[in-house]
């Protein structure tokens, strides 16, 4: 994640990175990998908050908590996030992002947790998988005849059709939050099953996205196609949608991480230790690197000479030319990344010695 927000940050490249008439491949891969962020935190939101029901969590107190906990990161994606994004306080340029689909799906999983596991589970893989049969439908079909979109087209940007500044339209990441939710359990199962259980849904996820995405009949709005030589045919594949996630998008990162599940299951030492860090305060690594990024940048700025108000906006408002190589983005993100840790270890011990704390849980 913090990876590809240097790269939207640093970049010297114009053009978007799966964009194959001009990308590279170390520029896709850069942009590809990131992929498995946001279904990896959406489906651990819905496993954690079933796991918090083993620890004396009632359903109402867990229904309470994600109803609020949901609104709190739509409001902080509303503030925290957009000042972060932007260094200022014009809603112009609005970008409602992760944060935006995580909040609102908590709070309809504050109602779908008192349906039985099964159910939940049904309707997560459901959603996900149908959600396609609605690809041709356009938001064109919804706007007054100014362009303008109608109530009705705005309730269809909400759920499913990305429209500025919705980037995130809650179908169908409710549905992966829910298959999250009713994946937990297993995690509770003796050792044999826990480890290897996902290890066979995760490669059945992939066998699955391949073999649906070479036939080019269903699952993704996009259909791969040969190239100009092998590689970057096997670019046209993996390049899948985003904004909705379509059913090939969701395969070919949920299927990999449930096998990270498996394999990180038996990880220990210091390295572990160093990635758990973070793990333990994931919101606030994700508020303090979006506000250590963008305040690179205006370091940088400043260091050539350049007007620092030319970058008090969104990244996709710098003024040309600006960034740096591909090589120096990784620089820029290691930086970013062992800056934090530091100030993440510290606020991990904030809230584990503040565990009972009403806002331990928030932050």
């Amino acid at each position: 994640m913090a990876l590809d927000h240097v790269r939207w940050y640093f970049t010297d490249a114009t053009f978007s990175p799966t964009d194959l008439g001009h990308t590279n491949i170390g520029l896709f891969f850069t942009r590809w990998i990131t992929h498995f962020c946001a279904p990896a935190f959406i489906f651990l939101a819905g496993t954690s908050a079933f796991l918090s029901t083993t620890r004396g969590t009632s359903r109402f107190g867990l229904a309470r908590y994600l109803f609020t906990r949901g609104l709190w990161l739509v409001l902080l994606e509303l503030t925290a996030v957009h000042l972060a994004w932007t260094f200022s306080l014009d809603y112009g340029g609005l970008h409602l992002g992760v944060l935006w689909a995580i909040g609102w799906s908590m709070v309809i999983m504050a109602g779908l947790i008192y349906l039985p596991l099964p159910v939940l589970a049904v309707l997560g893989v459901g959603m996900i998988a149908t959600h396609n049969l609605a690809d041709s439908v356009s938001l064109d079909t919804f706007k007054h005849s100014d362009g303008s979109l109608s109530g009705f087209g705005w309730l269809v940007s909400f759920l499913h059709i990305p429209h500025r500044p919705i980037s995130y339209p809650l179908i169908p990441w409710v549905g992966v939050m829910m298959l999250g939710y009713a994946f937990a359990p297993v995690l509770l199962m003796p050792r044999t099953v826990r480890q290897w259980l996902p290890l066979g849904v995760g490669i059945a996820s992939i066998t699955t996205f391949v073999l649906l995405r070479s036939t080019n009949v269903y699952g993704d709005p996009g259909p791969w196609s040969i190239q100009r030589d092998t590689l970057y045919s096997v670019l046209s594949f993996l390049n899948t949608h985003k904004y909705p996630p379509s059913l090939l998008y969701l395969l070919m990162t949920l299927g990999p991480a449930l096998i990270a599940i498996t394999v990180f299951q038996r990880s220990s030492g210091r390295l572990a230790k160093f990635f758990v860090t973070f793990g333990r305060v994931p919101l606030f690594f994700y508020l303090a690197h979006l506000y250590l990024i963008h305040g690179l940048v205006l370091i940088v700025a400043y260091w050539q000479d350049e007007d620092i108000a030319s970058y008090l906006t969104s990244f996709a408002r710098f003024p040309e030319p600006w960034g740096v190589s591909l090589p120096m983005v990784y620089e820029v993100w290691l930086g970013v990344v062992l800056m934090l840790y530091p100030l993440c270890r510290w606020f991990a011990g904030v809230k584990a010695r503040n565990q009972r704390r009403w806002w331990s849980g928030y932050i």
